[in-house]
């Protein structure tokens, strides 16, 4: 597997800096582009006919981003492209319309009947990043999905806003649109790992009232009047600083599950909160906060998670690293250093790219399967035996 890597900035147009970039490197022609980068790249419709112009033979996937990721930097308006090339793995991409958020279950099933099943060894993902539910894209996929096959991935940023989000694949860069990249052949290592860092504080409420992602009750008692109590004076920042206090889900017997959800919505007439995922109806939720020490901690777990050893003396290998839109805001302009503690774990000529997204998802041994996660780094590493 070999990989090429190109950042695009400033006022030059898409289709010039790519043709000068592939200029240095003309026999090089990759089977996949995992792309990375700002709604201004995506609405234009040139940057898209851009990518098929320099690399007409090579698969398309990716997503919007509230910061993207290349090396050990964390960038914004921009779009990071890497071009990866396979020694025998096969890549299909495929994508369908999502017409709504009740839709997003069959978006997955839809999706995983489209990948051919025979070799299927995982999946990425990348949906829209409102108007979605990601924890019923997720269980979509697994429902068609054979159980062996490793899922990861995230929903698309749109710098925090929260209104519109784009995914680029075989319809081109759609805002209504979740893709999918499987990955095939038996050479292919594809391992994950994924970790918060953020503490508890106050009790843990039990859920008696929700619908999937809506909670509407705490302990018998409005969730939006319970939140706004332990947010005190952040309370007149909602929704916004729902991205600061995410809830840690907690089974019926109140352990954790390593599971976060962040608040996107608020309504002050039903007194509900709208989660980023599925809640556990007879679960119970605690409040969390987290420090910009704790998150970077959380990330260098996460890269321990996902390498499983040690591998500096690995090569050719990508990292695709997705983090949440919650911990950009809160590390500010320490944000670099939780993607630089990734880095210091990988082997050197390790290519690492990604996104601070509105959702992640992973597979993980120590989560159970694969989920819908807030607030965490995930990491997926992929390189060929």
């Amino acid at each position: 597997m070999k990989t090429r890597q190109v950042v695009l900035e400033g006022a030059e147009s898409p289709a010039t800096s790519l043709h000068r970039f592939v200029e240095r490197d003309p026999a090089f022609q990759p089977d996949l582009l995992l792309v990375f980068g700002s709604v201004k790249h995506f609405s234009d419709p040139a940057f898209a006919a851009a990518l098929r112009d320099v690399w007409p033979a090579a698969a398309i996937a990716g997503c919007t981003t509230a910061g993207e990721i290349l090396g050990d930097r964390v960038y914004d308006n921009s779009a990071c492209i890497t071009a990866v090339k396979f020694d025998s793995t096969r890549v299909v991409v495929e994508s369908t319309a999502l017409t709504d958020m009740g839709d997003s279950q069959e978006a997955g099933a839809r999706l995983a009947r489209q990948l051919p099943a025979e070799g299927l060894v995982a999946v990425m993902v990348f949906g829209t990043g409102v108007a979605i539910n990601g924890s019923a894209l997720v269980a979509g996929l697994q429902s068609v999905l054979p159980a062996a096959v490793k899922i990861a991935g995230g929903l698309a940023g749109d710098g925090g806003a929260f209104v519109r989000t784009w995914t680029i694949g075989p319809a081109g860069c759609r805002d209504d649109h979740v893709v999918v990249a499987g990955l095939y052949g038996g050479a292919l290592q594809f391992d994950c790992g994924s970790y918060g860092g953020w503490a508890p504080f106050g009790p843990a409420r039990k859920v008696t009232r929700s619908d999937h992602n809506v909670l509407f009750e705490l302990d018998g008692e409005r969730a939006l009047d319970v939140y706004k109590r332990y947010l005190g004076e952040y309370a007149e920042q909602l929704p916004g600083a729902g991205l600061l206090f995410p809830f840690e889900m907690l089974c019926e017997e109140r352990d954790p599950i390593g599971v976060y959800r962040t608040v996107l919505a608020v309504d002050e007439a039903s007194g509900s909160l709208t989660l980023a995922g599925d809640i556990d109806p007879n679960g119970y939720l605690k409040l969390m906060h987290s420090s910009t020490d704790k998150l970077i901690d959380g990330a260098e777990n996460a890269a321990k998670m996902a390498l499983g050893k040690e591998t500096g003396d690995e090569s050719d290998t990508l990292a695709i690293l997705v983090s949440c839109v919650g911990r950009k805001i809160i590390m500010g302009d320490r944000v670099e250093e939780e993607v630089e503690a990734v880095a210091e774990l990988c082997a050197a000529d390790t290519a690492i790219t990604g996104f601070y997204s509105n959702g992640e998802i992973s597979s993980t041994e120590a989560h159970g399967g694969c989920r819908l996660h807030n607030q965490t780094m995930t990491i997926s590493w992929i390189r060929e035996a």
